[in-house]
C-alpha cells in the first residue's frame, strides 16, 4: 500500500530515468481526459497551467475569489537555487545536503536530490515568465544567504518573492483559461474527495456564493491547497487557510505523514494582544544584517538602546558561533522561546526578542539596508510605528510551515491511486524542519517540473478504462455525506461560536504540541481535545443559512482541525526522539540540544484513518541513507 517506488541507479541519475521510462499520453488522446486541480497557489497553478499546456482539460478551483489570492503571495525572502551564481561552493550535492541535514536526516535522499536538481531550472522559467529577480550592478541575478546554510544561493525580488512568482504563475494559468483548456472555479470548496473502485475519481464543491453543492468527476485529482499551520490559531497563514481538503482525502483512506512536524518561524511579529486573529510574518531574509538578542538581565524595563552593548545577551552568535543569526528556524525558534521563557523576553507583553541593525548601518550605510529592505521596514512601521532604522524589531516566534501532509511517493501520489498531492499539501522535501527559501522551491517544482511527467504516466494507464460520471452512486453518497455535515452544524443551536472552538484548539496546541512536547502533556492533551470535539458537537451555534455564511465555511473547517490536532498529538507522542522541528523535553543534551534515535526513529510515521473515535494506525516507511552519512545535526 505504501511504496515509494523510488526508481533504481545512482542518486543523480534517478530522476532522468525516471522521466525516460515514464508512459506517455499521445497528444490527440490528452483532450480525453481529464484533471482537478485544488489550489491555485504556486504549486495549483503551476501544475494546472503546465498540464494545460500539454493539452489535458483542467478544472482549478481555488475558495478566494482570485487565484492571485492564494496564500503563495505572502512568502517574502526568497527561493533557493543551487547555481553558484557568488562562485561560493555551492553545488547541487551542497544545497541536497543542506535540506537533508536541516531536515535532521528524516526525508528522502531521492526526493530531496530532485528539489535541488530542478532547482536551476526553476530560475530560468521564472526569469522567462518576467519575474523580477533583484540584481547585481552589472545586470547579473543577485542572491543572499538564508538560515542553516554557509552559502548564497537564494533569489530574491525585493520581500515580495512569492508574490512576484505567483504573478508569472497566474498569467500562465489564465493564459489557459483564455485558451479554454482551463475551467477556473473560483469562490469554490473542496469538502469531499469521490472515490470509485479505489481510485480518486472527483470532488464535492460547494459554491461559497451560492452554497450549492456540485459535483465534478475527472480521471485524476491534484491537492494543492497548502498547510495546515493555521490549526494553531494564531500564526502567520491567512485567516482562510485550512486543513480541509488534505483532511477529507485522508478520511477517504489517504496517509497523513509527519503531521506532527510543525516549523515555527523566528521573525515572527509577536502578540500584541488577546483579539489578534494572525500574526505578521517578517522575512528570515533580515537575519542576514540583523542581529538578536535579549537583555542578559532578567526582566529588564530599560528601553532597547538603553541597554549597553556589555549587558546584551547574543544569544544566537553564543551558541552557534558557525552559523550564528543565520541558524535554522527550529533552533533559532526554540532559543528564543527558552530565553523568553527564562524572563528575558522584552516588548509590552515580555515574549518577544530584539533583531537590532544598527551595527549593520554603522558598517554598511542607511542606504544600503534601505536598499535591501525598505519595503519590510515600511510594513514593520506601519503596523508597529516603530522605525526599525532607529531601534530594534521585536519579533517572536510563531507558526508557521507544515513539513507534514499528506503521504506522497516519488511520483507524489498518495495512498489513493489517482490522488496527487503538491507543494506543502505533501510531506515529500523537508523532513522535520525546513529550511527557508525551499518552500516556493518546492512548490513550483512540484507543479512545473514533476506533476507534468508523473501524473501522465498514471493516466496513460486509464485512458482505456470505463469513465465514470457525475450519476455514479459514490457522487450521490459524497454529496449525502457533506449535506449531512452542513445541516448538522446549522442545527446544533449551542451557544459557542467556530472562533471559540479554534482559540481553544490553537492555544491547547501551542502549549502542549507546540515549540516543545512532553508526553505529559500530549496525553493531556488528547484528553482535552476529545473534550473539545464532544464540547464542539453539542454547543457551536452557527448564525445565518445554507447560502453565502462564512461562519458555516469556518465550522466545516474547524470540524477537520479538532480531529488533525488529535492525530497531530498521537503522531508527537509515539516519536519518541527529538528530531527538527519535533522537540521532546525528554529527549535532549545538558545543554539544551535535540537527541536524535536513528536506531527506532529513522521511518516515516504514515496515519492510516479507522473511522470516528478509534485510533490511527500507524504505517512506517524506512528511510535508507546511501548517499549521505547520518550525524548528529550540529550547527555550533
Amino acid at each position: 500500500m505504501m511504496e515509494s517506488k523510488i526508481p533504481e541507479g545512482p542518486l543523480a541519475d534517478k530522476w532522468s530515468l525516471y522521466k525516460s521510462k515514464a508512459k506517455l499520453v499521445n497528444p490527440a488522446n490528452r483532450k480525453k481526459l481529464n484533471i482537478i486541480v485544488v489550489g491555485t497557489g504556486l504549486a495549483g497553478a503551476s501544475c494546472a497551467a503546465s498540464l494545460a499546456e500539454q493539452g489535458y482539460n483542467i478544472k482549478s478551483f481555488c475558495f478566494q475569489d482570485s487565484p492571485r489570492r492564494a496564500h503563495s503571495v505572502a512568502a517574502q525572502g526568497g527561493v533557493n537555487a543551487a547555481k553558484n551564481y557568488k562562485n561560493d561552493g555551492d553545488s547541487t550535492y551542497r544545497m541536497f545536503y543542506d535540506t537533508i541535514k536541516g531536515g535532521d536526516f528524516r526525508s528522502r535522499e531521492a526526493n530531496v536530490y530532485r528539489l535541488a536538481e530542478c532547482s536551476a531550472h526553476l530560475i530560468d522559467h521564472a526569469v522567462a515568465q518576467g519575474v523580477p529577480f533583484a540584481r547585481e550592478y552589472a545586470g547579473y541575478l543577485n542572491n543572499r544567504s538564508f538560515g542553516g546554510v554557509q552559502v548564497s544561493r537564494t533569489f530574491y525580488a525585493r520581500g515580495q518573492t512569492g508574490q512576484q512568482l505567483l504573478l508569472g504563475a497566474y498569467q500562465a494559468l489564465e493564459r489557459q483559461v483564455s485558451l479554454g483548456k482551463v475551467d477556473l472555479y473560483t469562490r469554490h470548496e473542496m469538502l469531499e474527495l469521490v472515490v470509485i473502485d479505489g481510485k480518486a475519481k472527483g470532488i464535492i464543491a460547494r459554491n461559497l456564493e451560492t452554497g450549492i453543492l456540485e459535483r465534478h468527476a475527472a480521471d485524476a485529482v491534484v491537492l494543492a491547497s497548502g498547510g495546515y499551520g493555521k490549526v494553531y490559531y494564531l500564526s502567520t497563514l491567512a485567516m482562510g487557510c485550512n486543513s480541509s481538503a488534505l483532511w477529507r482525502a485522508h478520511k477517504k483512506g489517504a496517509f497523513m505523514a509527519g503531521v506532527s512536524w510543525i516549523q515555527f518561524h523566528p521573525t515572527s511579529l509577536p502578540q500584541h494582544g488577546e483579539n489578534q486573529s494572525k500574526l505578521t510574518l517578517m522575512s528570515e531574509s533580515l537575519r542576514n544584517d540583523g542581529r538578536i538578542w535579549v537583555p542578559k538581565k532578567a526582566a529588564d524595563q530599560r528601553t532597547a538602546n538603553a541597554i549597553p552593548e556589555e549587558e546584551r545577551d547574543y544569544y544566537l552568535e553564543r551558541r552557534y558561533p558557525s552559523f550564528g543569526n543565520l541558524a535554522p528556524r527550529d533552533i533559532s525558534s526554540r532559543a528564543a522561546k527558552e530565553r523568553i521563557d527564562a524572563g528575558h523576553g522584552v516588548g509590552p507583553m515580555k515574549n518577544a526578542i530584539y533583531l537590532d541593525f544598527s551595527d549593520a548601518i554603522k558598517a554598511q550605510g542607511k542606504d544600503k539596508i534601505e536598499a535591501k529592505y525598505s519595503n519590510l521596514f515600511a510594513m514593520y512601521e506601519k503596523i508597529t510605528g516603530i522605525n526599525a532604522y532607529k531601534e530594534p524589531m521585536l519579533i517572536s516566534p510563531s507558526a508557521h510551515f507544515t513539513m507534514g501532509g499528506l503521504w506522497v511517493d516519488y511520483e507524489l501520489m498518495t495512498t489513493i491511486p489517482g490522488l496527487f498531492a503538491l507543494g506543502e499539501a505533501n510531506f515529500a522535501d523537508h523532513g522535520a524542519n525546513r529550511l527557508g527559501a525551499n518552500s516556493l522551491l518546492q512548490a513550483c517544482v512540484d507543479g512545473y517540473f514533476i506533476a507534468p511527467y508523473t501524473i501522465p504516466n498514471y493516466l496513460a494507464g486509464e485512458l482505456n478504462l470505463p469513465k465514470s460520471d457525475i450519476s455514479h452512486p459514490a457522487f450521490e453518497e459524497a454529496e449525502k455525506v457533506v449535506r449531512r455535515q452542513l445541516d448538522r452544524f446549522l442545527h446544533t443551536n449551542g451557544t459557542l461560536s467556530a472562533d471559540y472552538f479554534h482559540k481553544k484548539i490553537g492555544r491547547l496546541l501551542y502549549e502542549k504540541c507546540g515549540l516543545s512536547r512532553s508526553r505529559k502533556k500530549l496525553e493531556e492533551a488528547l484528553i482535552e481535545i476529545r473534550e473539545l470535539k464532544a464540547s464542539f458537537e453539542k454547543d457551536l451555534r452557527i448564525t445565518g443559512d445554507n447560502t453565502l455564511n462564512s461562519e458555516l465555511e469556518k465550522a466545516g473547517r474547524i470540524a477537520d482541525y479538532i480531529e488533525l490536532a488529535e492525530l497531530m498529538c498521537y503522531d508527537a507522542l509515539q516519536r519518541e526522539e527529538s528530531c527538527g522541528a519535533h522537540f521532546r523535553e525528554e529527549y535532549q543534551t545538558a545543554d539544551g540540544e535535540a537527541v536524535r534515535n536513528d536506531k527506532e526513529f529513522c521511518y516515516v510515521s504514515a496515519w492510516e484513518w479507522k473511522g470516528l473515535n478509534n485510533e490511527p494506525e500507524l504505517h512506517k516507511e524506512p528511510l535508507t541513507f546511501e548517499s549521505v552519512e547520518l550525524a548528529v545535526r550540529s550547527y555550533k
